[in-house]
């Protein structure tokens, strides 16, 4: 089922802080409230795939960040596995001090909520969400394990929602930005056709 629309599923769990401390009691809708965040789900620490996606967020988390979108990480890994990953060199397989939270579903309850827990393996599969402002999902991803993810399309979509929200216009294929969007019209569509069908390779 997809959640796309609809609006995010709550959670309390704890959860490791960028400095390293843990939270046992950190609420999803409290740090949320009022602004867009991402959330990624990964199977588990200290895997193959999953640290390159961790230290490819943590390397964006600056574009996130003047975005002014919260970034959350789950896996169903404990909040103390969590700490001894982040303590781990990169180098030795770890994924060294990342700048967002890491959330510690343990009993797999956040998962189950988003519905991406993988049928067999009960791990998470390789699923992203991007919630707006207003707590609702207007975009969801869903890997299957051995394919990480494109951290640049995550953005790319973030970007899109921001400009239709200040715009009111819809993004056509391939839309990046700084590229033109469509008034929602017959006559807009015709227009961007008309001028832009360049655009849509």
């Amino acid at each position: 089922m997809t959640l796309v629309t609809h609006q995010a599923p709550d959670f309390t769990a704890s959860a490791v802080l960028p400095d390293g401390t843990i939270q046992e009691n950190f609420n999803f809708y409290q740090y949320s409230k009022n602004k867009m965040t991402v959330i990624f789900f990964w199977p588990l620490d200290f895997t193959f795939v999953c640290p390159s996606e961790i230290i490819a967020f943590n390397k964006y988390f600056q574009e996130f960040s003047k975005r002014k979108v919260n970034l959350l990480g789950i896996s169903c890994d404990s909040q103390y596995t969590h700490h001894a990953w982040r303590n781990t060199k990169i180098s030795d397989g770890g994924i060294g001090p990342v700048k967002f939270i890491m959330i510690s579903d343990l009993k797999k309850d956040i998962q189950k909520k988003y519905n991406i827990e993988h049928p067999t393996l009960s791990v998470a599969l390789r699923a992203t969400f991007i919630i707006d402002t207003d707590g609702i999902i207007k975009h969801q991803t869903i890997n299957d394990l051995p394919f990480g993810r494109n951290i640049n399309e995550i953005i790319r979509i973030i970007d899109a929602i921001i400009y239709h929200n200040q715009h009111g216009e819809v993004c056509p294929a391939q839309w990046q930005k700084g590229k033109k969007g469509i008034i929602p019209t017959q006559q807009g569509i015709k227009n961007y056709l008309s001028s832009n069908l360049n655009d849509l390779k």
